[in-house]
């Protein structure tokens, strides 16, 4: 039928220019985006780190610990005669020297026990005396048979009897002299001494007993005694390097001793180990020993706390590398190097104590590794990154020459005009 297939004609063109039209568009789509600036993902480029060599120096590692000062000799004042306080001979806290006068008790009892000690010896001598003449009498008269030789031998004996009466009267008045000069108690050592526990008036108890009267305490403070406790794997490693025959890191008696007070960074006293206690503390596994320190400036009190350090291995070359560069995970220590063709790699690392501020490396490095000190966070193992390599700088403040004493403060400079 001719009229059908005249009007499917129009309606068949229709839809081909549709799809054409739709594959048209298709093309022309990414050719208008690239004409807007929205180019394809682009590769970042490599990460910009700081990378450095490992610096070497020659080391000691010190081993540190706590420390207490102790007086080198420490008295407690007591009376060795009971009686009442009449006077207290010093200011509290002053420093006194061996002999002065620190208190004196009523001396009176004393004395009165004293005249009767003297005058029981002179009557013992008396009769001495008498018995004497006795024995001297009677020689003749034995010789003559006028007198026994019974009677003679008593009077004999009342003679020795008389002399060992003069012994015993000597005694009484040695002890009563002694118990008089008790009653004048003077320092035993010179030293820095406490305040007075007891004010005149008070009765004072005799004794080295808990019950017996403290008067006060003398402290001595230049030289000075610091405790520390080593460790037990310390102590073994110092046993360790005597056998090697290193003096340095010994621990023997006169090794030398850093000592820093709590506010300070660095050990600037410097003393000697003199004493080391002959076994273990079995509740804490450790070993006490002690330094003797000069304290010419007073600096250091008895009971005050330090820290101290001493040499814990002979002098080597130690790679150096500050603490930022140290990466931490659940089970190591690591650090990330850069190879020559500039990819990160991952080093596990056994570390040592630090050293004028920067970390001693004992394992896992080698003296040629190129090190990632900054930029730590923008590298991951396996990619590539952009170095800039620089030299590890010490410590600005190196630890300087330990001193033997307090340095006097400096006066003021005069300002300038």
């Amino acid at each position: 039928m001719p009229g059908d297939s005249v009007s499917r004609a129009p309606a068949a063109l229709l839809l081909g220019l549709l799809v054409l039209s739709a594959l048209i568009a298709g093309c022309d789509r990414p050719q208008a985006d690239t004409a807007k600036g929205k180019a394809p993902a682009a590769t970042p480029p490599p990460a910009a780190v700081t990378v450095s060599k490992p610096r070497i120096e020659d080391i000691v590692e010190w081993d540190e610990y706590t420390g207490r000062f102790e007086a080198v000799e420490q008295v407690d004042i007591r009376a060795r005669v009971s009686g009442y306080l009449m006077q207290v001979g010093f200011k509290d806290g002053q420093v006194v020297s061996k002999g002065d006068l620190l208190y004196v008790i009523d001396p009176r009892p004393f004395e009165r026990a004293l005249e009767q000690a003297q005058a029981e010896l002179a009557q013992a001598k008396t009769k001495a005396e008498n018995a004497m003449l006795d024995v001297e009498r009677g020689k003749p008269l034995v010789e003559r048979r006028v007198m026994s030789e019974k009677v003679f031998d008593d009077r004999a004996n009342v003679l020795r009897e008389a002399q060992s009466a003069i012994k015993v009267a000597e005694a009484k008045v040695a002890t009563a002299e002694l118990d008089l000069s008790f009653t004048r108690i003077v320092a035993p050592i010179s030293g820095r001494i406490s305040r007075s526990m007891q004010t005149a008036g008070n009765w004072i108890a005799a004794g080295g007993t808990a019950s017996s009267t403290l008067l006060t305490t003398i402290v001595t403070q230049d030289p000075i005694f610091v405790y520390f406790d080593i460790s037990e794997n310390n102590h073994i490693k110092y046993l360790r390097l005597a056998a090697a025959g290193e003096k340095e890191g010994a621990a023997n008696p006169g090794t030398p001793v850093e000592v820093a007070m709590p506010d300070e960074r660095r050990f600037i006293y410097k003393g000697a180990l003199d004493f080391i206690d002959n076994r273990l503390d079995q509740g804490t596994a450790t070993l006490r020993a002690r330094a003797r320190l000069e304290n010419d400036g007073h600096l250091f009190k008895p009971g005050m706390f330090a820290r101290v350090r001493m040499a814990g291995s002979a002098r080597y070359a130690a790679m150096l590398i500050p603490d930022e560069a140290i990466g931490t995970d659940q089970a190591s220590k690591f650090v990330l190097v850069v190879g020559e063709d500039g990819v990160v790699a991952r080093k596990i690392v056994s570390l040592g104590p630090l050293y004028n501020g920067l970390r001693v490396v004992r394992q896992g490095i080698a003296a040629t590794d190129w090190i990632i000190t900054k930029g730590v966070q923008r590298a991951r193992p396996g990619q590539k990154v952009a170095p800039t390599r620089t030299e590890i700088q010490a410590s600005a403040m190196p630890n300087p020459p330990p001193k033997t004493a307090v340095a006097p403060m400096a006066p003021p400079a005069p300002a300038s005009k």
